[in-house]
């Protein structure tokens, strides 16, 4: 299967010339995915999905009725259904598989199946394989996981039920006949499996065996993501649950050419892209400290190896804190904010509610609104190509073997720290899985960003090098290819020739009361863009850990960035710098052929997310701006915070506008939606004539201005989510 989907065409872009203008931008656009013909149906199929996920007592307790008057109301054209795994939901014919002990002679499922096929609903079947009952252990001991004390696991939840081996015969051969037996009786568009992946190490029989034969090791006792045994652990795993999902797809697609097994978080998102047809995202909430922008993150990863495959979202209506409240509800703006989050970064929606009772029922007109809406609008979210022009790099092989220094530590808050920034600076982008770096992938983009992205290939510095060379340009920061893509640390930044400086042989910090000082140049504009905001002062506040490193004989840099070496902050007395001032960079500028590369040596992107410094989120800003050196597609002004995404459609072009303003933002949920109002200037894609301009989900024809290849409107009032539509001729 081919990943990608992004038309190849050329042009200008606001005047300004594009290393090569993705689909967006032209007067036409469709789909090049390469699917099976008999999966093509999935690329105009369902856009607004109803999970219900039954509980062993809804067969003759719920109201079957109300759910399918509800699927009607909502405009839900796709449902996802419980069918079985630890509890049959039918009349199951397979040993040992548990029917409910509530359903009696009848069949719960087939019933809704029916119901919601005779409203042309497509129809996914969910399973879980993740535990099994007592007479399961009983008859096939060596089904059930086992922890490192050789103790077969018992379910962490329910003590009743033991946990099976997701790598072992349980999965393999059990769930196999569980899945033909379903595709037989139902014919549903697929098997949505939960939790299938396994839980933690298993030490059973089958996986000593297995990973034995495929390693010549025995199992690691732990964890430990810089320990060998653990990574051939994890690869090995990965490809047995490659092979459990290979296996589970035949035997599906041999029942039904067009279904498909759909592997609910399978840990390798550039497999998940190349393989699967269509995706179900379960990110249902936020809990803890999470960012609203949380649920388009994982949009956007998914989709940077997906491409526009379908991607459905399942968004919890119930509370996802560490304790988990099912039955429960969230407040309404909380829904709202996550799904808007989700849709405008290309999700399709799909509610999820546990238990076929409702207990409370606040969220169902919530979710009812906001499927109207979509539903009104469908032709605007069927999306043919992204429109962004900067690239946020995010790395699943840096993930997994970078870290145990101490300055390595907390390194997911790189990536967020610019996602934050972008969201902040309203820049419409996308993520780029840093394994996917042709120029074929790349090619839409003007900017890279690279927020520590430590474990590069030798390959993989030389496609960075190559999109720099054709005229691209990238943001660098910290120990960005020090380490090769296993982890070990070379002698030199991989990245070195284009950043123009060298590994120093030390990474300082934490930096305690050190600054950075701002030279600024009146004369130079270069200067002038990157201090922009900072003018009233001569030094902000440091990272909290930096690279030392040297420029290479050939290199010449601005110096509008330096460093003010740390000094005591303790006892007030002492409280003054002991070195004015140095000639040390802390920002290392370059114009390489047509590109820009700006390398900054400190941890400015964690440093940022982990103190949201105004400071560093200007200067960070003014670097991007500065690297990516042409107009937005679309620049959006007004108060308040705004996620900004830009999309193409047949005959249209759509901004989305969340607002994300709210004293909740960094810890939900949201009390109550604060709306704001925006002006918004969008580029006309070339050659394009603008016909009308809508603002879809408040219903209004505003007036707007077209002048010089831009639409500028003003949106009077973004509630949560809100969608400025183009209609191109």
């Amino acid at each position: 299967m081919e990943r990608r989907n992004f038309i190849k065409t050329t042009g200008l872009i606001g005047g300004a010339y594009a290393l090569s203008v993705p689909a967006a931008l032209a007067t036409t656009s469709s789909l090049t995915n390469s699917v099976a013909p008999e999966a093509t149906f999935w690329l105009d199929g369902p856009m607004r999905w109803a999970q219900l996920a039954f509980v062993e007592r809804d067969p003759g307790h719920y109201d079957p009725d109300f759910w399918l008057n509800y699927f009607k109301k909502i405009h839900a054209d796709g449902a996802l259904l419980s069918a079985g795994g630890i509890v049959a939901f039918y009349p199951t014919k397979i040993p040992l598989h548990h029917r409910s002990d509530f359903m009696g002679n009848s069949d719960t499922l087939g019933y809704l199946v029916e119901g919601c096929k005779k409203q042309g609903m497509k129809i996914m079947l969910r399973t879980d394989p993740h535990a099994a009952r007592q007479d399961v252990y009983d008859a096939h001991p060596d089904w059930i996981a086992v922890t490192v004390d050789g103790k077969p696991r018992r379910h962490w939840a329910n003590p009743d039920l033991w946990v099976t081996c997701a790598l072992g015969p349980y999965n393999f051969d059990f769930m196999t006949q569980v899945n033909q037996e379903i595709m037989e009786k139902f014919q549903p568009e697929g098997i949505f499996s939960n939790r299938w992946h396994g839980h933690d190490i298993c030490y059973c029989e089958h996986c000593k065996t297995n990973f034995k034969a495929a390693s010549g090791l025995e199992l690691p006792k732990a964890a430990d993501k810089l320990d060998p045994t653990y990574r051939k652990w994890a690869d090995w795993k990965m490809k047995r649950l490659r092979e459990v999902w290979s296996v589970w797809d035949a035997g599906i697609r041999k029942q039904k050419p067009s279904a498909r097994f759909i592997p609910n978080g399978f840990p390798d998102k550039v497999m998940t892209g190349k393989e699967a047809d269509l995706f179900f995202a379960d990110q249902q909430a936020r809990k803890g400290l999470t960012a609203p922008w949380a649920n388009g993150k994982g949009a956007k990863e998914l989709r940077s190896t997906l491409g526009l495959k379908p991607l459905i979202g399942i968004f919890s209506v119930g509370i996802e804190e560490e304790y988990r409240w099912k039955d429960s509800v969230q407040s309404d703006a909380e829904i709202r904010i996550w799904v808007a989050e989700g849709t405008a970064n290309g999700m399709r929606p799909c509610f999820v509610k546990f238990g076929g009772d409702i207990y409370d029922k606040r969220w169902m007109e919530s979710v009812a609104k906001l499927y109207e809406g979509y539903y009104k609008n469908e032709k605007y979210l069927r999306n043919t190509a992204p429109m962004a022009r900067v690239g946020v790099m995010y790395s699943e092989q840096t993930d997994r073997n970078y870290g145990g220094k101490p300055w390595q530590q907390k390194s997911s808050d790189h990536l967020d720290g610019v996602y934050h920034n972008l969201v902040e600076s309203r820049i419409p982008f996308d993520m780029v899985n840093d394994r996917l770096l042709t120029p074929e992938d790349l090619k839409r983009f003007k900017l890279l960003i690279l927020p520590n992205i430590a474990a590069l290939s030798d390959a993989q510095c030389k496609q960075i090098q190559a999109f720099v060379a054709n005229g691209g340009s990238i943001v660098s920061t910290f120990e960005t290819s020090l380490y090769d893509e296993e982890g070990k640390q070379r002698a030199d930044f991989g990245l070195a020739s284009l950043f123009g400086v060298s590994y120093d042989q030390k990474v300082e910090g934490p930096l305690r009361n050190s600054y950075l000082q701002l030279r600024n140049d009146a004369k130079n504009s270069q200067t002038q863009l990157i201090l922009k905001g900072l003018d009233d002062t001569p030094r902000i506040i440091n990272t909290i850990y930096k690279v030392n490193v040297k420029p290479t004989a050939n290199a010449t840099f601005p110096s509008p960035i330096t460093l003010i070496p740390t000094y005591p902050d303790l006892p007030m007395e002492d409280v003054y710098p002991r070195v004015a001032e140095t000639d040390t960079r802390e920002l290392y500028l370059r114009q390489v052929g047509k590109g820009r590369v700006a390398y900054i040596p400190g941890d400015l992107d964690r440093s940022f997310w982990q103190m949201l410094g105004v400071d560093h989120g200007q200067l960070l800003s003014n670097v991007i701006n500065w690297a990516l050196d042409e107009e937005p597609i679309a620049a959006v002004t007004g108060p308040g915070v705004i996620d900004v995404n830009v999309w193409r459609q047949d005959k249209s072009m759509t901004v989305h506008l969340v607002n994300l303003t709210n004293p909740m933002m960094m810890k939900g949920p949201f009390r109550e939606l604060i709306p704001v109002e925006a002006q918004v200037s969008v580029q006309v894609p070339v050659g394009a004539k603008v016909t009308g301009v809508k603002l879809l989900m408040s219903g209004q024809s505003p007036k707007f201005e077209l002048k010089g290849g831009k639409v500028t409107v003003n949106v009077p009032k973004i509630l949560d989510h809100e969608i400025v539509a183009l209609d191109l001729a």
